[in-house]
């Protein structure tokens, strides 16, 4: 019962408005069965399709979304249900193509992070989205966490005074393989061209996403990895520290897939006192003193993906914050320039703007 409160709130908000057509395209990113239940519930936008190829992965959706059409071809899809929004859940170097199938119809894109497998990909959905007057959104879990938005409104404040610094560390003990619904994943999220890398691109987006956030476009990046399981991973890294130099501030990232439990943890720190932020909680820390900030829940238009794309859509306004597509695209270049720095062993710059 708990995990359906959520709802009751946006059925409300949305029960006389425009109805919204959303697709899914893509089957092999297995965040999809988190969400597919929300989507076949057609609220708060109408599920008219979904499109794979992968009949094994089509067994297991028509478990959960029985009633929803199916297509092998997702084009076909497009012309035949012709949604208003997809939610695409394919390999990150596919990202681009969907786009270029989807913005020419005027049909709006939503991914799972990252935004795309490299830097040329994300400009390169950057320029179609803004050629053909489409929104972009990309989706990861902490943007709908009440916690994020309490931290940085307290970050915000001066009560920390400057922040100069941020320490994230996003991981776990590393992708499943076993079941349909988590080896398709697992085969191309440990391949370096369909992925992008390994731990670095999975865990360090939401790193980069953070320090942007906070500190905004760094000067210099520089990477190292760790290969620690490579009779698992024999292909892409499973640990990696970034670290991203400003002029007047630092900011130190750990993505992996080697923990011993799951961690999406965030310091944040001025030179009055620092912030530990979690999913659950906010801590203010000022020397000896430990105080939990205030978290208020997020308005529903704000509390969930569909949701929040629907009421830009209805009030004509861009996806912005975490999920924006311009912040988006800078996360791909602070990782295509940590990869750089991997191979050359060298802090890379990044050019001025």
């Amino acid at each position: 019962m708990r995990r359906t409160l959520w709802l009751f709130p946006v059925l409300a908000l949305f029960a006389n408005a425009q109805t919204y057509k959303i697709a899914v395209v893509g089957l092999v990113h297995s965040h999809v069965w988190g969400h597919l239940a929300r989507m076949a519930s057609n609220q708060p936008a109408e599920l008219v399709g979904i499109a794979e190829p992968n009949q094994e992965l089509v067994a297991e959706a028509r478990k959960i979304a029985p009633n929803a059409p199916y297509f092998a071809d997702y084009r076909r899809l497009l012309d035949e249900a012709k949604p208003d929004i997809v939610w695409a859940f394919v390999e990150n170097n596919r990202h681009l193509e969907i786009v270029e199938a989807c913005a020419p119809r005027r049909i709006h894109v939503m991914f799972e992070k990252p935004l795309a497998a490299t830097y040329k990909e994300a400009l390169a959905i950057e320029r179609l989205a803004r050629k053909h007057g489409i929104q972009v959104m990309t989706n990861y879990q902490m943007a709908w966490w009440p916690t994020q938005y309490a931290a940085r409104q307290v970050a915000q404040s001066g009560e920390l005074g400057k922040i100069w610094r941020i320490h994230g560390i996003v991981g776990h003990g590393g992708p499943g393989s076993s079941g349909v619904r988590s080896k398709y994943f697992f085969e191309w999220l440990t391949d370096p061209v369909k992925n992008g890398g390994g731990a670095l691109i999975d865990f360090g987006c939401y790193n980069a996403l953070w320090a942007l956030w906070y500190l905004g476009r760094p000067a210099h990046v520089y990477a190292q990895v760790n290969r620690l399981q490579p009779e698992r991973f024999p292909k892409v890294e499973d640990h990696s520290t970034l670290v991203l130099t400003y002029p007047d501030g630092v900011a130190l990232l750990e993505g992996s897939w080697d923990l011993p439990r799951s961690f999406q943890d965030l310091e944040v720190f001025g030179r009055q006192g620092s912030l530990y932020v979690t999913r659950e909680r906010v801590e203010v820390r000022k020397g000896k003193e430990t105080k939990q900030a205030p978290v208020q829940p997020l308005p529903p238009e704000r509390a969930e993906p569909i949701a929040y794309m629907v009421h830009c859509l209805r009030n004509n306004q861009p996806v912005e914050g975490l999920v924006g597509l311009p912040i988006n695209v800078q996360v791909l270049e602070i990782l295509d320039a940590a990869r750089e720095s991997v191979r050359t062993g060298r802090a890379v710059r990044l050019p001025p703007r």
